[in-house]
């Protein structure tokens, strides 16, 4: 059973993660970047409350991996703990420790000895909340009170001047509050934070960012029944897809029949992208243009733009809440089939995109019963035209 933050990432995957969480891009775009689900990249998130760990090193004072199997061979020779001490320049006690620590002579084993204290290094070290119980009280009684983390830093600053031991920097409180393995406050505190967040946001800010992004969104919750029910065609659902050095594809997905159109977009800002979807949708007869749905990415901040030349409704997501979009989402991961991660996809003409839309238009889908989103698609084209 995978455990709640470790879905299976590299040590490369996550630096990259936390790399673009910090530059402020949404959790959705980092999984689809990773190739994993976006609850994968919550769990990473929540476990560390949204503070990227930092990164681990070995202390110079520790044995290495070298010296262990240096004592292992020495062990397997018959040799004497000080003999092999003075051999690699460390105290006999030192070699004695690390022995008798990890199994004795007859079980001693390089590779796991240095497995087990790799692991055991991860203990985190107690923190200041945690040391002093006056200043835990204090913390947890001004956050009970609505006070935020920077308020009550720069109070206790100014009120304990002259006692470091009653000072503490917002952002340990932070940590205290979002790291629930430190249990050091209590998690029912977050709750008199003014953001009610669940971990702690970049300082770039995707949420900030969506928020003055997206001007005059009208949110999915307002969106027709008719649309989430698929009784009607010509809703669709859109997104990007990210691939290397910064290059991206839109795709479109009708909710009804699934039929899937590609998009070459030269770049990622809002005219661009919309320019280009408004080219391509506007092919359509205007009885399939009903509604567009698209998360809170900024390349559709010109989305009045967009719903003014194609006469479409346009809605856009719950912050972080990609299964919204599920029909798009879903597709979006049979075109990974076509478009593995880390492909440029820059190099593809607008003509080898409709290729390849053809040919997963053409598939069969279970959903419909085994006929493909083009043949409903069609009919869809006739019964309206």
């Amino acid at each position: 059973m995978a455990k709640l933050g470790r879905p299976g990432l590299t040590d490369a995957q996550k630096a990259e993660l936390w790399d673009r969480w910090q530059r402020g891009e949404f959790q959705s775009e980092i999984a689809r970047v990773l190739g994993k689900f976006p609850a994968s990249i919550f769990g990473v998130l929540r476990l560390h409350g949204g503070i990227r760990p930092a990164t681990r090193r070995r202390s110079s004072v520790t044995l290495t991996l070298g010296e262990r199997e240096s004592i292992s061979r020495g062990l397997a020779a018959g040799r004497s703990l000080r003999d092999i001490a003075r051999e690699l320049g460390r105290a006999p006690s030192t070699i004695s420790r690390e022995v008798s620590r990890h199994g004795g002579r007859r079980k001693y084993r390089a590779t796991r000895a240095d497995e087990v204290a790799w692991d055991d290094a991860t203990r985190p070290k107690p923190c200041a909340l945690a040391q002093n119980s006056a200043l835990h009280d204090t913390v947890a009684m001004k956050l009970a009170e609505d006070w935020s983390p920077q308020q009550i830093a720069g109070w206790l600053k100014r009120t304990y001047p002259d006692e470091p031991a009653m000072q503490v920097s917002h952002e340990t409180i932070y940590r205290s509050l979002y790291i629930q393995a430190r249990g050091v406050l209590r998690k029912e505190l977050q709750k008199h934070l003014r953001t009610k967040r669940v971990f702690r946001q970049s300082r770039h800010g995707n949420l900030g960012k969506m928020r003055s992004s997206i001007k005059d969104a009208v949110s999915i919750a307002e969106r027709p029944p008719e649309v989430e029910d698929r009784a009607v065609p010509g809703h669709w659902e859109g997104d990007l897809i990210a691939g290397s050095g910064n290059t991206h594809i839109a795709t479109l997905v009708e909710r009804q029949s699934r039929f899937t159109m590609l998009i070459k977009v030269g770049a990622r800002d809002t005219q661009t992208v919309v320019t280009a979807l408004a080219q391509q949708i506007q092919t359509l007869p205007d009885a399939l243009r009903q509604s567009l749905t698209w998360d809170r990415g900024s390349e559709l901040a010109a989305h009045k733009r967009l719903s003014m030349e194609t006469n479409m409704e346009i809605y856009f997501c719950d912050p972080s809440s990609p299964w919204q979009r599920g029909t798009n989402e879903n597709t979006n991961r049979l075109l990974r089939q076509y478009f593995p991660k880390k492909t440029n996809l820059g190099r593809y003409t607008q003509d080898h995109l409709n290729h390849i839309a053809l040919k997963l238009n053409q598939r069969p889908r279970k959903t419909l019963r085994y006929l493909s989103p083009a043949e409903h698609f069609n009919q869809c084209v006739a019964t309206t035209g």
